[in-house]
C-alpha cells in the first residue's frame, strides 16, 4: 500500500494557519484531490455533546463509540492516539494536511505574520516553504515563499513537491 503524502503547517497561535488551510483546501479540491486534515488540539475537545446518544454511550463506559449516517462517520475513542495511528486510520485520500504536531518528522510549511512579533516556531531552514508577510524573512529565505493570499500558488507548489503533479 502506497503511503499517502502528508505536509504539516506550523506557526504560533493566531498566525492564520486555519484560514490559510481553508483557502488551500479549496484550491486543492478544484484540482480534484481527496483531502484529509489532521489537527492537533492542545486542549480537551468535545464532539459528542451532553445528552446525545454518543455522549450517553461514553458516559455509560463504552471505550469507543462509532456514529455513522448517510453523510458522515465519526469514531470517538476514550484514549489518546499517536500521530502515526491517526495517519494510518486515513484512507482513500490523495493528500493529508497537518495542523500542529510540530514535533513530528514530516515536510512542513512555516507561517510567520510580522504583526504577531513571534517569528517562526523553528529555524527557516527546517521548512519546505514559508508563508509570510515579513519581507526581511523572505529576502533571506532559501526556500520558496508565499503570501497569506497565495493559496493557489502554494497549492501548485505542494502538488509538485508531493509528486501529485509532475
Amino acid at each position: 500500500m502506497q503511503k499517502i503524502p502528508a505536509v504539516g503547517f506550523s506557526a504560533f497561535s493566531g498566525t492564520g494557519k486555519t484560514t490559510l488551510l481553508e483557502r488551500l483546501i479549496g484550491c486543492l479540491k478544484q484540482e480534484g484531490l481527496r483531502l484529509a486534515v489532521v489537527k492537533h488540539d492542545a486542549h480537551d475537545f468535545t464532539i459528542d455533546h451532553p445528552g446525545k446518544d454518543s455522549w450517553r454511550f461514553a458516559q455509560a463506559g463504552a471505550d469507543a463509540v462509532l456514529i455513522s449516517s448517510g453523510a458522515k462517520t465519526a469514531l470517538i475513542e476514550q484514549r489518546p492516539r499517536t500521530f502515526e495511528e491517526n495517519l494510518a486510520a486515513l484512507r482513500d485520500v490523495d493528500l493529508i494536511l497537518v495542523e500542529g504536531y510540530k514535533q513530528q518528522d514530516l515536510p512542513r510549511v512555516g507561517l510567520c505574520r510580522k504583526a504577531t512579533g513571534k517569528g517562526l516556531p523553528c529555524d527557516a531552514a527546517a521548512y519546505i516553504a514559508l508563508v509570510t508577510d515579513d519581507e526581511a524573512l523572505r529576502a533571506r529565505s532559501a526556500v520558496p515563499c508565499f503570501g497569506f493570499e497565495d493559496a493557489a500558488p502554494l497549492a501548485e507548489f505542494l502538488l509538485r513537491y508531493t509528486g501529485l503533479r509532475r
